[in-house]
């Protein structure tokens, strides 16, 4: 199964799509022993590689003619379908026991599809998006979330780790694509949010590109979002479990300086919609329920009859405790 291991490869890998992320990708394969094959409808992308002693196809058929793992990064479902199972496509010619690694973040749905369609041809197809943009990709960082069995897993992994510092086996099938899905989820809220604090600070008469610096410098120190994700489930956390009293400190906090951001907003006129739904939920998230100043506020919005949320709390409701704030 797969190309064999670094050691003793006993096929060539194949990579089809050259793009912004394939291209480096790719390029950390040439150091792959058994070999490269490049295919791209651009011709010129495949040059490069070539010129490094690669070889190019036109087709993913040509591709998997040799190849034994065949990575895809390409632009959505229908590529990838195409790639894979269309005219010209790797199904075409792909020998049992070749691995299909689809990198494009695609819908789940289609990788379970795509490999039940394999299956029928003895291949094996996984779903492994990849995490860390283009500079993870050039400096061979990235992190790849492969969904499919263990053992395929395995047959992969020798490849991988040429060009991933973080290979993760994810589960069946279609798990990679889920954990990439759950994993931009916060990254794209993420940059919501930071829109959000970009406009109260800029309401505020703050440089936010100073505010930019100050968020980049500490949350590579602190983690940033990553830094409460240590539990394997989300369910409550019991008052004698040790993760009780560390989240219930983390909720104090939070909802102390939520608050206090909430209420700067109101005096400055920014609404601030990801702020309030934190306040409401910042304790139920971590596990351990809303704290005094949540209930404060929730309090205070039904009772000015607001139904969707709850406004900013006043300043009796978020006092400063300066024994928290030398915890940070």
């Amino acid at each position: 199964m797969g190309p064999g291991t670094a050691e003793n490869p006993t096929a060539p890998v194949g990579f089809v799509g050259l793009g912004n992320m394939g291209a480096p990708i790719a390029t950390r394969l040439l150091a792959w022993p058994g070999g490269l094959v490049v295919c791209d409808v651009r011709p010129e992308a495949t040059e490069p590689f070539v010129a490094e002693g690669a070889t190019a196809a036109t087709t993913g058929a040509e591709v998997a003619r040799t190849a034994r793992l065949i990575s895809v990064t390409v632009l959505d479902d229908a590529q990838v379908r195409e790639v894979v199972d269309g005219s010209d496509g790797i199904l075409r010619t792909a020998a049992p026991g070749t691995v299909v690694a689809v990198h494009s973040t695609i819908s789940d749905s289609t990788a379970v599809e795509l490999a039940a369609a394999c299956a029928e041809h003895g291949v094996h197809l996984v779903d492994a998006p990849v995490s860390g943009g283009a500079h993870g990709a050039e400096s061979g960082e990235l992190a790849v979330m492969v969904g499919g069995p263990r053992e395929v897993y395995e047959a992969c992994k020798p490849a991988f780790t040429l060009w991933a510092g973080m290979p993760v086996h994810a589960g069946e099938v279609g798990a990679g694509t889920r954990m990439k899905l759950a994993r931009n989820l916060l990254h794209f809220i993420s940059f919501t949010a930071a829109a959000e604090a970009s406009r109260l600070a800029e309401a505020a008469g703050i440089d936010i590109t100073k505010l930019g610096r100050v968020v980049r410098h500490t949350d590579a120190i602190t983690g940033g979002a990553g830094a409460i994700m240590l539990r394997d489930t989300t369910t409550p956390v019991a008052p004698d479990d040790f993760w009780h009293g560390v989240f219930t400190h983390v909720r104090g906090l939070g909802e102390k300086d939520l608050a206090l951001a909430l209420d700067l907003a109101g005096r400055l006129g920014v609404e601030l919609p990801l702020g309030m739904l934190a306040l409401r939920d910042l304790g139920a998230g971590l596990g351990v329920g809303p704290g005094e100043i949540s209930l404060a506020a929730r309090e205070r919005a039904e009772s000015l009859g607001e139904a969707a949320g709850f406004g900013a709390p006043t300043h009796d409701e978020a006092p400063i405790d300066d024994d928290e704030e030398a915890h940070r």
